[in-house]
């Protein structure tokens, strides 16, 4: 390979590089809290959420948020008459905030999942519970990410 070649195809990325960062094609930008909660209310509707019944358990400080384990547990009798239908988890500050949602019927047993999630940075990660009886419940936990799982 002569050293023409080579310059060439530097020259020819660095170019591409360069374009691509100017015309905003690079990783997308993190969600500030306003942008989940709209993500939030276009999954569940308009809510009030309220704090309890729903519980998340996750490290408080996470090593890589490229794989981050996360369990969220719903206090529900889980009957036809009273059970959990849906949990939706969003991390604020992810590039898409939206990580997960289940929908669960009294045939689930229990309101709990588990699951292994990417975190772009520090944020807040928000858990919600939706009830059969239209009542939305909410945890939230900070989470301190030291090396970035999307790519940043």
């Amino acid at each position: 390979m002569d050293t023409t070649t080579r310059v060439n195809r530097r020259a020819v990325l660095a170019g591409t590089a360069m374009a691509a960062a100017s015309a905003g094609l690079g990783f997308p930008a993190p969600a500030a809290a306003q942008e989940a909660d709209e993500l939030a209310r276009k999954l569940m509707g308009p809510f009030k959420a309220r704090d309890g019944k729903v519980r998340l358990k996750m490290r408080d400080v996470a090593a890589s948020g490229a794989n981050e384990p996360i369990t969220v547990t719903v206090d529900s009798p889980m009957t036809a008459a009273d059970h959990v239908k849906a949990i939706h988890v969003l991390a604020e500050g992810n590039p898409y905030p939206v990580v997960s949602s289940w929908y669960l019927t009294p045939r689930s047993g229990r309101a709990e999942v588990s699951f292994r999630m990417r975190l772009a940075k520090t944020q807040t990660v928000r858990a919600y519970a939706v009830t059969s009886d239209g009542e939305v419940w909410i945890a939230r936990q900070e989470v301190t990410v030291t090396i970035g799982g999307c790519g940043g």
